[in-house]
């Protein structure tokens, strides 16, 4: 997935199907930053990812001496130390709002799909239904923006995108009349050249 080096290679840890490393590929991506990923997973997990992180989990970013094991917080170093182009809006009263909705998403919609993917089935259709009726709450303010509350493609939509990309595989499916907004913001971000170079194999195959 490595374009041109800005700085320096990267090593990424990331889970083929997990959709924290997902967004943070997405950042990568976007910013054309040349990074090594080395694909985990619960039957190859290489040796060396206990020694880096503590709780021997993917994502996690080498880069250099520095390791980081936290999906935002290495979204948010991406975006400073590449720059260009910018994930975050500039001024403070924005960038604050944009905070607060990743951690909306991390506490309000990322619970509901870790309880879809391996919960038990009374508590799957229960996520399953309340994650489908936010989606389709959320869809009208995609009227007025072309991105999650922002003109600009930003960090917010990183975190957003690949939970939408695995609604498929969730077994969530939106009424199209309901959600057409919502509709036009997916395509928007599916056909966006960042999203598709960030994609692994595994997710290719959850469209197919």
């Amino acid at each position: 997935m490595g374009v041109v080096a800005k700085r320096s290679s990267m090593i990424f840890y990331s889970g083929g199907d997990d959709h924290f490393s997902h967004r943070v590929r997405i950042v990568l991506a976007e910013k054309g930053v040349a990074v090594d990923i080395v694909e985990v997973s619960d039957e190859q997990r290489p040796e060396e990812l206990a020694d880096l992180n503590p709780y021997n989990s993917v994502p996690t970013l080498l880069d250099r001496d520095l390791v980081l094991y936290e999906s935002k917080v290495m979204m948010e170093y991406l975006d400073e130390r590449f720059p260009h182009p910018p994930l975050l809006p500039v001024y403070p009263v924005a960038r604050a709002k944009s905070r607060l909705w990743m951690h909306r998403i991390e506490r309000e919609w990322c619970p509901l799909v870790e309880q879809i993917q391996g919960g038990a089935k009374k508590d799957v259709e229960k996520a399953r239904k309340e994650l489908r009726e936010s989606l389709v709450g959320i869809s009208p303010i995609f009227e007025d923006m072309p991105y999650f509350m922002s003109d600009e493609f930003t960090l917010v939509d990183c975190c957003l995108a690949p939970i939408l990309w695995r609604l498929p595989v969730l077994g969530i499916e939106l009424p199209e009349k309901q959600v057409k907004p919502l509709l036009g913001y997916m395509e928007r971000l599916f056909d966006r050249d960042g999203f598709k170079a960030a994609l692994s194999e595994n997710e290719r195959e959850m469209r197919t």
